[in-house]
This record gives C-alpha cells, sequence and structure tokens, in this order.
C-alpha cells in the first residue's frame, strides 16, 4: 500500500510540475497578458495545494520504503531529494507566488521575466531529477 500511494504522489508531483511548466511557457508564448495573469494564478491556486502536499506525501513514504533498503538506485534517489526540495521551497514556490502577484498587477517588466527565467530552469531541473528518481524507482520495481 505504501508503495502505491508513493508512486500515485510521484506521479502526481510531476504532472503538476510539468503542467506548470508547459502552461508557463505556452502562455507566454501565445497567450495575453490575461491569459498569462490566469495561469500564474492557477498555478498558485488550486496548482500549489495539490502540489505541495503530494511531494509531502512522496517524500515520506520514500523514507518509509528507503529504510531497510540498500543499494546504487536507493542511494542516487536520496541523494536527488535535497536537491527537487530546495528547488521546490527556494525557488519554485517562493516564484511561483512572486509572479502571480506581478501578473495580477500587470507588471511583466524585466522582473518578472527573470523570476520566469529562473523558474523555468528550477522547474525543467526538478522535471529531469523526478524523472530520473520515478526511472530508478521503476527499475527497484522491475519494471524497467
Amino acid at each position: 500500500m505504501k508503495s502505491k500511494i508513493h508512486l500515485i504522489g510521484a506521479i502526481l508531483s510531476t504532472l503538476c510540475i510539468g503542467s506548470f511548466f508547459t502552461s508557463s511557457i505556452l502562455s507566454e508564448l501565445f497567450g495575453s497578458t490575461e491569459f498569462i495573469a490566469t495561469v500564474k494564478h492557477l498555478i498558485v491556486l488550486p496548482g500549489l495545494l495539490i502540489l505541495v502536499p503530494a511531494i509531502a506525501i512522496t517524500g515520506f513514504t520514500g523514507v518509509i520504503l528507503s529504510k531497510d533498503r540498500k543499494g546504487l538506485l536507493v542511494a542516487n534517489k536520496k541523494k536527488r531529494m535535497p536537491f527537487i526540495g530546495a528547488n521546490g521551497i527556494l525557488i519554485l514556490i517562493p516564484a511561483a507566488i512572486f509572479l502571480n502577484q506581478l501578473a495580477a498587477s500587470g507588471s511583466f517588466g524585466m522582473k518578472f521575466y527573470i523570476v520566469q527565467g529562473l523558474e523555468l530552469v528550477a522547474g525543467a531541473s526538478n522535471l529531469f531529477l523526478m524523472g530520473m528518481n520515478i526511472r530508478d524507482g521503476l527499475k527497484m520495481k522491475g519494471k524497467l
């Protein structure tokens, strides 16, 4: 049961970050400022209300599941987690909130685009690291 909860949390977290990343890029490329503001608002609410618990559940169940496991795959997953967490807490969440505030006030200047760029780099990094963790988890289960 714990492994199913872990898998659901990991997939949900990855889908959230992937959809935030994709919707940000698409809205910037093809959307109006009103659409960009809507996307930024939806990323914060309900997006973060879904993402944060999903990541917490994934991390918590991952710690429990890895308690008695050894090996390179487990070690690699554990090494990635601090980077994923730090990116989320220090960059992605504050950037999402800040960009939402700027977009809501119609402030699409240099500050907005610098923070947007930082958020996209951090988001891509997390997607890559989370994808590697999912891959290693599937290998551990014998699914790859």
